[in-house]
């Protein structure tokens, strides 16, 4: 799992971004290998051909054609095997084929290479986390999230608060959340979060702004709700008495995630009612 998106309303879906990144790809390398002055052969730039053969690795990833990826990596780094890139997208591949300690071993590689690679702390911090490793995920993401050039920071802010709830610190989630928010006010999962803080903490006011917030969103990008979200929505508009919204709310989760353990602590509630 990796904290990056794509934004809502691309014309291209990802699939159709990726083969048209091949193909664009493909020809600055046939056509950039070499170049010829005056007579001279000019070999083009090492750098720069690893990291067309990187991007064009990343576009066979995305495809999820690991074979093809592999064989780009390789490419790129028997240009030169000090390409941090390269060894993050090595690591990208280890992951999804499984090899977790190989995927660590690489991410770690690409960090050691280039220790101001947001990018690869950032889905190596999502490796983290997707396999319970919150700690070593926070510790990642707070040195990503220190990045202030980094075109990805809001969502490693909302990570952070992510892993900081894992942790049991909510106020550091707390804050975490309302930092990626100020930097991108369009992160359903940092308003969802905020509204479930506040609602614990009985400030009931601020969890129905944010959670509120969190519908806008995810009404106008047209995304699904999760379970959670939903549970969510049945404590803190029923606190309000917002019936036909908690009514709304229980009919989704009781009809698309019967088999939830958000559906089974509804039933609790419901009962204890």
């Amino acid at each position: 799992m990796m904290f990056l998106e794509f934004p809502a309303g691309e014309l291209l879906t990802r699939k159709s971004i990726s083969v048209l990144a091949i193909g664009l790809i493909s020809l600055m390398l046939t056509a950039c290998v070499t170049t010829t002055t005056g007579g001279f052969r000019v070999d083009a730039s090492d750098d720069q051909a690893a990291a067309d053969y990187v991007q064009l690795a990343l576009a066979y990833f995305d495809n999820n054609d690991m074979p093809g990826a592999r064989r780009h990596i390789n490419n790129a780094l028997n240009i030169s095997d000090r390409t941090s890139d390269a060894f993050m997208v090595l690591a990208m591949i280890f992951e999804r084929e499984g090899d977790l300690e190989l995927a660590d071993e690489n991410f770690r590689k690409a960090i050691s290479l280039d220790r101001e690679n947001s990018r690869a702390r950032n889905n190596y911090a999502a490796m983290l986390f997707s396999h319970g490793r919150f700690q070593d995920s926070y510790e990642q993401l707070e040195v990503v999230a220190d990045d202030t050039s980094y075109e990805g920071r809001a969502l490693a802010f909302e990570g952070l608060g992510r892993s900081a709830i894992r942790l049991g610190r909510q106020e550091e989630a707390r804050d975490a959340f309302l930092r990626a928010l100020q930097l991108n006010s369009n992160l359903h999962i940092s308003a969802l979060e905020l509204a479930l803080l506040y609602f614990e903490q009985q400030d009931y006011v601020r969890a129905l702004q944010y959670y509120r917030s969190y519908l806008t969103i995810v009404e106008f990008a047209q995304l699904p709700h999760t379970p959670r979200a939903l549970l969510a929505g049945i404590e803190i508009e029923g606190h309000f008495q917002n019936e036909e919204l908690v009514e709304n709310f229980t009919r989704v989760l009781t009809t698309l995630y019967p088999s939830s353990p958000e559906h089974q602590v509804f039933k609790e509630l419901n009962d204890a009612n």
